[in-house]
């Protein structure tokens, strides 16, 4: 695959990763999310942040399962070139409903837009990830599934959870670990980081067989 335009590397590094020595840190996450950062915190691994610059643009035909794994794996070669002895971590992710790919609203118009058409149905949200092990050539993708069952909302509040967590940079226009949790009957599926946008329990998984344990030997 043809990697897009590189940016120059980001000194952008999680506060784990700023209480622990970077110099040979192996593990470099492809993305400016701080929700994907807090979550990968978790792990409590030393990472390095880069931003990667792609084209999110769906091709023509192209599936929702197979637009998430693309992008997850285009984000992780993206910022290769900066990282040839690394495992590169890439995610993206969409919301699917009645058929329609949707990604992040951008405007409060469409956040609203998106959020009425939710109301009282059955979102489901599919997270690519990529771990690319630049040190061997190889890599892994895996897409995750998690379905959400909104509440019925009203206008209201609707338009009141827009104003409050202006949600425009979010696929399905919500925060889950934020005010967002308020919209909803039910959530179903295995992993609810996945909904966040890096599906933790897959990324362990990976990192594992890259040889990069999180409950390793310190």
């Amino acid at each position: 695959m043809t990697s897009p335009a590189m940016t120059e590397p980001s000194s952008t590094q999680s506060s784990t990763a700023q209480s622990l020595s970077t110099e040979n840190t192996e593990l470099v996450l492809a993305s400016s999310s701080r929700w994907r950062r807090e979550l990968l915190d978790r792990l409590q691994l030393p990472y390095r942040c880069h931003s990667p610059d792609i084209d999110e643009t769906p091709h023509n035909g192209e599936t929702p399962h197979a637009l998430v794994h693309r992008l997850a794996l285009s984000k992780a070669n993206a910022v290769s070139a900066h990282f040839p002895h690394h495992c590169i971590i890439g995610s993206d992710q969409v919301a699917v409903f009645e058929g329609d790919i949707l990604g992040k609203p951008h405007t409060t118009e469409k956040a609203c837009a998106n959020l009425a058409r939710f109301s009282g149905q059955r979102v489901t949200f599919l997270t690519g990830l990529a771990l690319l092990d630049t040190r061997h050539q190889r890599h892994q993708v895996h897409v995750e599934p998690f379905e959400v069952v909104f509440r019925t909302l009203s206008t209201q509040e609707i338009e009141n959870y827009v104003t409050k967590e202006q949600p425009l940079d979010s696929a399905g226009s919500f925060r889950m670990e934020g005010l967002g949790i308020a919209l909803f009957e039910r959530l179903e599926g295995r992993d609810p980081s996945a909904l966040i946008g890096l599906p933790l329990i897959a990324l362990c998984d990976m990192l594992r067989q890259a040889g990069l344990d999180p409950l390793g030997a310190p």
